[in-house]
């Protein structure tokens, strides 16, 4: 069976690499990628439901699908990801145009799905979770690998830690670590195709137990021919062990950046969340790291108005913001997602102070970051070039070791390789450069 299929992806990086499997397992059926729902007879939603705001994205694309569908009954459209593993048939009973929900440890069964449902014209509703997670094994085709040199790897899906306002464990499922010698053929596989950055992706990357430790899966990958760069992410802060920090210290090929997410930088707030640290002792983390890389980035994740922030609670995570000074920060006002502890509890801080005090927040950030940015004015930097820049066609851009964005011009036949730039400009979120 022949066709089109549409992805639309929602979220996170773990999302993009689901997409990249679909699309290249699909591929083996016959069928094409398209950007043109005209034009698709297969539309797969990939879905977040960790935030509010993805998961609205998610059933507004599709309301509009449904007179898509009412257009065009033969176009098969299906759901996955964690919003279908959230509603499972209640997304269906709700939206009955929809023709499948595919659960987030059921992504291996698609194309399997996709068939099925093209030849019976019957719902189909595969949510049910397992000890083994074969989707975490495939290995997408090179094609699919945008930019080709660099790849992105799963080593481990789910979460254990049962933070009371994240949906993660109910919708990926406990912790579920790959074993290391395939993950090192996978880096091989990756290498022999010429790509040169290493992702490593999980929901929480550093508690990996895949029968070595997270330092030993990313000194054995340091090892590896053709691999220049290492990336990880997400890390949670009490599990970044002693062996970790010496990695960066030890590593040449290991980024100098590390993506940490804090949430709160108030104790009071931090324990009602279950984060199992303290304002204290994640700066002393940050120390660690910095003696152990003196230049590393940090990036995090936060949010405003958890239940019962006050003002001091807040100015305790202004405070967290300016002693660390992160490059990036990902910033959000809590929204209760149904299903976690802190969903009963009352959501008790007004929409409008969580407006407030976002605000306040990211005017501070962006002053750190566009004051960090201006520092490296004048430094030079190998850059992993991406492709030509979104906003001057006349520009190439890449990312630092730090992975910050940086422009500048260039041929198009660096892509893929790393070239050394002079920082002549900081800007607000961006680098602008020349070759050196």
């Amino acid at each position: 069976m022949k066709g089109k299929v549409q992805i639309f992806t929602y979220g996170c990086q773990m999302n993009d690499l689901d997409s990249q499997k679909i699309y290249s397992s699909l591929a083996g059926l016959g069928y094409n990628e398209t950007t043109d729902s005209e034009n698709a007879d297969v539309i797969i939603l990939n879905t977040c439901s960790v935030r509010k705001k993805a998961e609205e994205k998610t059933l507004s694309n599709l309301g509009r699908l449904k007179y898509l569908k009412k257009k065009r009954p033969g176009v098969t459209i299906i759901v996955t990801g964690c919003v279908a593993q959230q509603e499972g048939e209640a997304l269906i009973a709700k939206m009955p145009y929809i023709d499948a929900v595919v659960g987030t440890h059921q992504l291996h069964r698609i194309p399997e799905i996709v068939q099925n449902v093209r030849e019976s014209r019957s719902q189909e509703i595969h949510t049910a979770f397992s000890e083994f997670i074969p989707s975490l094994e495939l290995i997408p085709e090179k094609s699919f690998i945008r930019p080709g040199h660099r790849a992105y790897i799963n080593i481990m899906q789910g979460c254990d830690n049962y933070c009371s306002y994240c949906i993660v464990p109910y919708v990926r499922g406990r912790e579920i670590s790959r074993d290391w010698r395939n993950v090192i053929d996978e880096v091989r596989i990756h290498a022999e195709r010429g790509v040169k950055e290493i992702f490593l992706l999980g929901q929480n990357v550093n508690s990996y137990a895949g029968g070595i430790s997270f330092g030993a899966l990313l000194k054995k990958i340091a090892e590896v021919d053709g691999i220049t760069r290492i990336r990880f992410t997400t890390s949670h802060p009490k599990d970044v062990s002693p062996e970790l920090i010496d990695c960066f210290a030890s590593l040449d090929n290991l980024c100098s950046h590390i993506h940490l997410p804090f949430q709160s930088g108030s104790d009071k707030v931090l324990k009602a969340m279950n984060r199992n640290y303290t304002f204290d002792s994640y700066l002393r983390l940050v120390s660690e790291l910095r003696k152990a890389r003196p230049d590393i980035a940090f990036s995090a994740d936060t949010m405003v108005g958890f239940s019962t922030e006050t003002d001091d609670d807040f100015r305790r995570t202004l405070d967290l913001i300016e002693a660390v000074r992160f490059d990036v920060l990902y910033s959000f006002k809590y929204s209760p997602r149904p299903g976690t502890v802190a969903a009963g509890i009352e959501d008790d801080v007004p929409i409008e102070l969580k407006k407030e005090r976002l605000s306040i927040l990211q005017t501070i950030q962006n002053r750190i970051t566009l004051e960090i940015n201006r520092s490296r004015a004048g430094q030079t930097f190998e850059v992993l070039v991406d492709g030509p820049s979104q906003k001057n066609p006349s520009q190439i851009f890449g990312r630092t070791t730090h992975n910050t964005i940086v422009n500048f011009v260039g041929p198009l036949s660096l892509v893929g390789h790393e070239a050394v730039v002079k920082i002549t400009r900081g800007n607000k979120n961006t680098l602008t450069g020349e070759v050196v």
